[in-house]
């Protein structure tokens, strides 16, 4: 069994409520005000962090003319202008994470460079989030690896070798607080390609702790995956969805984050202890609905009982059914009259 892990004040693992990151990544759309917005609204979710993405063009993404490389969108003519319009200014960082701590809610990112890890040090982050993207830059996992710090990785597009190689590499560097999240790269994900039992097929390859970073439509799949044991769940979401952006248009809109959250805390709370045994708001069901022994006609003390004499009928307030057979032949104590249920001092 994996062991628990400690984020923060979070504690993830077997028995404790599911991590819920509110994925903002580049939603703010180089805005500020935008970021601060995006952290309200994750707070009003009741997520547990919200995570943002910190890169440097120059460091994430080559000026090349690579066909690859080319968008021609709305987004930007290659990669890296599309990542030039979403860098976080370094010195945003600080200011949200202070905003974070004023508003309780954890401040996550994913950092795709070594000076991104060196910023997010010095605010002293609770943990880092490995994109799936960076799953193979080994040097950068070994750098996150050395901060001591735990890492929670995603694992789209990856297989399961490349996911051991990179457990091993942090684990090398004597870091074993590791999450992985199972993952798909599509935007939005086909709900026919998210082969959800995979991350299940993670957890017992090597005995970590899982979960699930979702890109499909809605909310299904997240409450799915944390009623199939997601101990950690990350989800895009932004505070318009028709923004112009590229991960707007799949991310969910602030009421969909709110209704995650809420599902996500049902689907843990009807998990229960396995233990099948009637619960205490069944109880008045359980007398009400099932059937016991009763009186059909007014009967004398002394009357020795027959078939003839009683009814099985709703509800459960007499001698149980089961016992018809030890009733029989035995003699009344008591006057009865029609439709009273039969009890065991009565006879």
């Amino acid at each position: 069994m994996p062991k628990n892990i400690n984020i923060g004040n979070k504690i993830i693992g077997d028995n404790q409520p599911c991590f819920i990151i509110a994925e903002a990544g580049s939603n703010h759309d180089g805005k500020y005000e935008q970021a601060i917005k995006l952290i309200d609204l994750a707070v009003e979710a009741n997520a547990d962090a919200v995570k943002f993405q910190i890169f440097t063009a120059g460091k994430i993404a080559a000026k090349t003319n690579h066909e690859i490389a080319k968008l021609n969108s709305t987004h930007g003519q290659d990669l890296y202008e599309l990542y030039k319009k979403l860098e976080i200014p370094r010195q945003w960082i600080p200011k949200l994470k202070k905003y974070c701590d004023e508003k309780e809610i954890m401040f996550l990112a994913t950092p795709f460079d070594y000076d991104a890890v060196d910023s997010l040090e010095e605010i002293d982050i609770a943990a880092y989030k490995i994109a799936s993207f960076e799953l193979v830059h080994l040097p950068l996992l070994r750098y996150v690896a050395r901060t001591g710090k735990p890492i929670i990785f995603s694992t789209g597009m990856a297989n399961m070798s490349e996911i051991e190689t990179a457990i091993d590499t942090i684990t090398q560097e004597g870091n074993k607080d590791i999450i992985v999240l199972h993952c798909g790269i599509s935007y939005p994900m086909p709900f026919d390609e998210v082969n959800i039992k995979a991350m299940n097929s993670i957890k017992s390859a090597f005995d970590v702790n899982v979960g699930y970073s979702d890109h499909t439509s809605g909310i299904v799949v997240p409450t799915v995956a944390v009623s199939l044991g997601a101990k950690a769940i990350e989800k895009h979401y932004t505070i318009n969805k028709c923004l112009s952006g590229p991960d707007h248009e799949f991310a969910l809109g602030p009421d969909e984050l709110i209704e995650m959250v809420k599902s996500i805390r049902i689907a843990e709370s009807i998990m229960g202890d396995g233990i099948k045994k009637p619960t205490e708001s069944e109880m008045i069901h359980r007398k009400r609905g099932r059937r016991s022994i009763f009186i059909n006609k007014n009967l004398k003390k002394g009357h020795v009982l027959t078939l003839e004499d009683i009814e099985v009928l709703r509800p459960g307030v007499g001698i149980e059914t089961k016992h018809l057979n030890l009733v029989i032949g035995r003699e009344l104590k008591y006057d009865v009259n029609k439709y009273d249920p039969l009890t065991w001092e009565l006879i």
